[in-house]
């Protein structure tokens, strides 16, 4: 008698543990379907310190899965009512994609120009067309500044009144 109840006990214990293990495995299933997607996140907003960007070189950041360029204007760069001006600093933040046919256009800091390498459209640092085939300037993603820091994804006013304004449409 003493040997089945300890077995009944051992089966007990172990069915206890086989139990709880499952649970958790179907708490953890749950969690995971719960947690938003990382496409999700990547809809929501990206944060960009401007702050210790050089002259005259594009970084491009990601947002929503397109490229973002963010150029900081050197001195003999000429200024447009569509640059972001944070200090005495002048930016340019455009949607990465070529309007024609959303290629990726390069920039060429020698020239202060982007050339989308697929039709050979061509913008200024300020991604206005110089050469056709974009029938458009570069879109400009809605932002907003925080001190020395761009936050793409949310509009602020510096991007309602450039939407007032004509100078982009919405993204």
């Amino acid at each position: 008698m003493a040997v089945e109840k300890e077995r009944r006990n051992f089966l007990g214990a172990a069915l206890g543990l086989f139990t709880a293990a499952g649970g958790i495995g179907a708490l953890s299933a749950m969690k995971y379907t719960w947690d938003p997607l990382p496409s999700v996140k990547a809809a929501g907003f990206t944060t960009i310190d401007l702050s210790k960007m050089p002259e005259n070189v594009l970084v491009t950041e990601k947002w929503r899965g397109k490229p973002i360029f963010v150029l900081k204007h050197s001195k003999d760069m000429k200024s447009d009512p569509r640059d972001v001006k944070i200090g005495d600093d002048i930016y340019f933040i455009a949607v990465g994609l070529c309007t024609h046919l959303g290629c990726i256009p390069s920039y060429f800091p020698d020239d202060k120009k982007f050339i989308c390498a697929c039709h050979g459209g061509q913008y200024d640092s300020n991604g206005k067309v110089l050469k056709s085939p974009p029938p458009r300037p570069l879109d400009i993603p809605p932002f907003k500044i925080e001190g020395t820091k761009l936050v793409l994804g949310e509009e602020g006013p510096e991007y309602k009144k450039m939407l007032a304004d004509g100078l982009t449409s919405k993204v």
